[in-house]
């Protein structure tokens, strides 16, 4: 405890050296906590409100420790923001020396070798790829670590990345004529050697599932790992610990086994004509699902005979390509591997088409243009307990988000850590006077058709008082678009639409007007950080749960009733009320900003269940009255006013 009150007080390294740092006593208590676990081991779970500078409570802990740490981040996102931002900060206020890496998964690094073969494909030629294609070969001539977020000028989700990158399915290992040359090798080398390396739960839960499978680890071994944003994990490792197959990953398996066919046969015409055979298979079972993306249970189609014949029809155009790949066995190592891949797509085929047993849950998803079939576990904490006791010895976790009502028993049961020990540190932000938060009179039932209509007729005066400057947050897309319609003539403010432009685009536009408001759903609920004065109000339609057709929710909910269990007050409302902790938190991120939240749904103060939202939010001032909302806002105008 007296080093990390050292470390973080007054005359201490870090505010002597890092401009605008001030002490917070949550921060050098979570500082103290992590150092004790990275010394002696075990579990801790903590939840350190917005404000409490968490990610430097864990961060200045790892780096003196001496000890080898892995820390996780919930997005890709969050891991750059950590590595070239935060970590060089702190590494610098304290002058350490503790050799630092970043580790991404496969598909954030550029592949020399499918490069190569992009570069031969004549489909590559395509205007929409062909610019795109000529930037990535540019950058590949001068990048040292392949980091696809090097190349600012292709959009994240370009069509080029997933034809230059590898995934497990097409990567050849140590068979790549370029491996000696392989940027992801390259990462996890300096990886193993590092005394800090920053990841992601992806990766993590990657790791879990590749060392499943007997095929070795990707992560080195550590003395502790700590878990960010960890309120997302048991989600991601619940699609890591199933088995899917998707349409995309065989279109690739038809166009590799092409490409390779021409660079080391091309005395099989048969190759070209089952590789076709293949792409029509898929392109045709997915218009069997309909038209409109969608994702359901297995048995919503299982008794569907055109679904089952386009299933079919992929098996035996998969099956026919395998058989003429094992003609051309030993022709080349990436024929080579293409025929091992038409094994393994054909083995999850069957594992997806299974019948269901009492411990997973079939499923799919469409997409425009693809779907995804899954086959997912229904519980993952023993699994997750026994690859954390394999990866390290001391394992933290920590979110602005985890506990419901103060309480962590949702997460712990969830993780299988029912045993760990547990922290949670309020925010230092005077929430009682920095926010008020309104929930209306009069809404109707949820349910009804007219309900979004209601909201909007409460948001537009709201929206008027705090001049824009706000989100607007749905739990559907539906509810956003008829939002978004009857706005439209009803306010002048700048309107920002998610699905209108990139995440990234509409964010940066709403900091620049300054008075906009954007409309979104779930993908701005979390990790959206608008500080200052173009956010000061946060308008959310619903309390946040999740659909309980949702197939592997609806699937969960059936086993704990099964076992005698509340799934509502067990799993329904303890991720409903994170959720709501999670938007709900866009709106107060620095200790100068002010603003209202107005949470329409009338279940939170009409329901039982409702005390478990109240008991889970800050504690900001409460009102049902709008003209309190009118008052707070020309309150922070006269102290606009006054500011120098």
């Amino acid at each position: 405890m007296d080093e990390m009150d050292a470390l973080f007080g007054a005359d201490g390294p870090l505010a002597q050296r890092i401009p605008g740092f001030s002490l917070r006593p949550q921060q050098a208590e979570m500082a103290t906590a992590v150092a004790a676990t990275l010394e002696t081991g075990g579990v801790l779970i903590t939840e350190a409100g917005t404000g409490t500078g968490k990610t430097f409570a864990y961060l200045v802990p790892a780096l003196v420790s001496g000890r080898k740490v892995i820390v996780s981040t919930g997005t890709r996102n969050l891991q750059d923001q950590l590595f070239h931002r935060d970590l060089p900060t702190v590494r610098k206020a304290l002058a350490v020396s503790a050799d630092v890496a970043l580790l991404k998964g496969r598909s954030n690094y550029l592949c020399l070798h499918r490069l190569e073969n992009a570069l031969l494909d004549p489909g590559s030629r395509r205007r929409e790829l062909a610019g795109d294609l000529a930037k990535v070969r540019d950058w590949s001539t001068v990048t040292r670590s392949g980091d696809v977020a090097e190349l600012r000028g292709v959009e994240e989700r370009a069509p080029v990345w997933p034809l230059v990158t590898s995934t497990t399915d097409n990567c050849l290992g140590q068979d790549c004529p370029v491996y000696a040359r392989c940027h992801l090798v390259e990462a996890r080398r300096r990886a193993q050697e590092a005394d800090l390396v920053v990841v992601n739960h992806h990766l993590i839960c990657a790791d879990f599932a590749l060392h499943d499978d007997g095929f070795g680890e990707l992560l080195p071994a550590a003395d502790a790992v700590v878990v960010d944003e960890a309120h997302q994990l048991p989600e991601v490792a619940g699609n890591f610990f199933g088995q899917s197959v998707s349409g995309r990953q065989l279109l690739e398996l038809g166009r590799d086994a092409e490409l390779e066919y021409r660079r080391d046969a091309g005395d099989q015409p048969e190759l070209p004509e089952r590789s076709a055979a293949l792409e029509k298979a898929v392109r045709d079972l997915r218009l069997l699902f309909g038209v409109e993306p969608r994702r359901g249970a297995w048995a919503e189609v299982e008794n569907d005979a055109r679904v089952q014949y386009g299933l079919g029809a992929v098996h035996e155009a998969l099956a026919g390509l395998g058989q003429v790949l094992e003609a051309l066995a030993g022709r080349g190592k990436g024929l080579d591997s293409c025929r091992e891949r038409s094994v393994r797509l054909g083995g999850l085929l069957d594992a997806v088409s299974s019948p269901d047993g009492e411990d997973a849950i079939r499923w799919f998803e469409t997409y425009p243009q693809s779907f995804r079939l899954n086959r997912t576990p229904l519980e993952i904490a023993e699994t997750l307990r026994r690859h954390m006791e394999r990866l390290a010895r001391g394992w933290i976790f920590t979110s602005a988000t985890l506990a419901v009502g103060g309480r962590f028993e949702h997460f712990q049961r969830q993780m299988g850590l029912e045993q760990a020990q547990t922290a949670c540190w309020g925010s230092p932000f005077d929430y009682p006077h920095q926010a008020l938060w309104l929930v209306p009179r009069g809404l109707p039932d949820p349910n009804r058709p007219d309900y979004t209509d209601a909201v909007v007729e409460i948001a537009v005066p709201v929206l008027e008082a705090s001049r824009g400057r706000a989100f607007l947050l749905f739990t559907s897309h539906r509810a956003l678009q008829r939002a978004a319609h009857l706005l439209a003539n009803r306010v002048p403010f700048p309107l920002l639409v998610q699905g209108e432009a990139p995440k990234n685009h509409l964010l940066e536009r709403f900091r620049r007007l300054g008075d906009a408001v954007l409309l979104g759903t779930s993908s701005f609920w979390e990790g959206v950080d608008v500080r200052g004065e173009a956010l000061s109000c946060v308008i959310i339609d619903k309390l946040p749960f999740a659909s309980p057709g949702e197939p592997v929710l609806q699937a969960r909910i059936e086993a704990l009733r099964r076992q005698g269990g509340n799934p509502f007050m067990e799993l329904q409302v303890p991720q409903a009320a994170i959720s709501l902790k999670q938007g709900a938190g866009r709106l107060i991120r620095d200790e100068r900003d002010r603003g209202v939240l107005v949470l329409c749904d009338p279940r939170l103060l009409s329901r039982p269940y409702g005390q478990v939202f109240l008991a889970s939010m800050p504690p900001m001032a409460r009102t049902r009255d709008l003209g309190e909302v009118v008052r707070f806002f020309e309150c922070e105008e006269r102290l606009d006013a006054e500011r120098p």
